[in-house]
């Protein structure tokens, strides 16, 4: 058994025995022991892969930093609208790094913290002392925006924001104090975004991530589309031309994109199970799908984000 995966058996067996203590973490955060998605697995955003590589050196070349008189930012926070890739880049900054990763869903966090409040001075006790104790780790703050996420039904105006502000900037500050751990950020809601997030100490290199339209876009589908045909193992798709595609819509999420694309795969697939021999996918199957997703877009009247798989 290697060091890595000896380093991260015991910090998922860490972090695994602390949430099953704190009922709010258990529900709200999420540890992959060694992730493998890396930074050339997405497609496009190569601005936003530059900055948290650099962010990486913390880890991977920490030496680099006093060679040129400076140090590591003590966190970083990446701001874009939902569906973008931010989920995407934090879990390749794991792999790269070498760490597992915890993904935190702070929405959810914050509901359930607000449930139990009484026994929040234990959960930030025992975060921070299971900190001190785990291997390196990756720890992504999703949506720090929690007030205006769509999952708690937006917007929530009846969450006691000041105490709730405390609490995680509490966290965020046990965190970065450790050092040994990469700290990241992240909110599809940047204009509402509590500025206190931002500061020396959390999470103070702001890097934006918004995909090039349309250069990213048809990256990622490139990307998604040979992946698709690797695991099919034939080809999938005949004469796209994937910029044609994706500049005649209306959709500027990665997220949503690759959701059309596996749509029109599983539209294929059900044809074939019902005794059909379909046809490749061509530019009009693609084009017939936008047209159906922007229909049922419009017709659940909430803003356009997806998850950018």
């Amino acid at each position: 058994m290697t060091e890595r995966r000896i380093e991260s058996e015991r910090a998922q067996n860490l972090w695994s025995s602390f949430t099953r203590q704190v009922e709010p973490l258990a529900r709200a955060t999420e540890i992959t022991a060694a992730p493998e998605l890396t930074f050339d697995g997405i497609g496009g955003l190569n601005t936003a892969k530059e900055e948290i590589l650099t962010y990486a050196c913390a880890v991977t070349n920490p030496e680099v930093y006093a060679n040129w008189g400076t140090f590591p930012p003590s966190g970083v926070l990446m701001v874009g609208a939902p569906g973008v890739g931010k989920q995407l880049l934090a879990t390749a900054l794991a792999q790269h790094a070498q760490t597992a990763l915890v993904h935190v869903d702070v929405p959810r966090m914050v509901l359930d913290v607000v449930r139990s409040g009484p026994k929040v001075p234990d959960f930030v006790k025992g975060w921070s002392q299971v900190l001190e104790e785990v291997p390196p780790l990756t720890i992504h703050f999703d949506e720090l925006e929690f007030s205006g996420a769509q999952d708690v039904g937006s917007p929530r105006t009846d969450l006691p924001i000041g105490p709730i502000m405390d609490f995680l900037l509490e966290l965020i500050e046990r965190t970065t104090a450790s050092q040994k751990h990469l700290v990241v950020g992240s909110t599809g809601y940047p204009d509402t975004l509590r500025h206190g997030f931002a500061r020396p100490g959390r999470l103070e290199r702001v890097i934006e991530v918004t995909p090039r339209f349309p250069e990213d876009i048809v990256a990622a589908l490139h990307l998604h589309a040979g992946l698709a045909e690797k695991r099919a193992g034939r080809t999938l798709f005949e004469g796209i031309d994937w910029g044609e595609v994706v500049g005649t819509a209306e959709i500027g999420a990665t997220g949503d994109w690759v959701r059309i694309l596996h749509a029109v795969l599983r539209r294929k697939a059900r044809r074939e199970a019902s005794g059909d021999l379909p046809s490749p996918i061509t530019e009009e199957d693609l084009t017939a799908e936008v047209q159906r997703f922007d229909q049922a877009s419009r017709r659940i009247q909430k803003p356009r984000g997806g998850t950018y798989v």
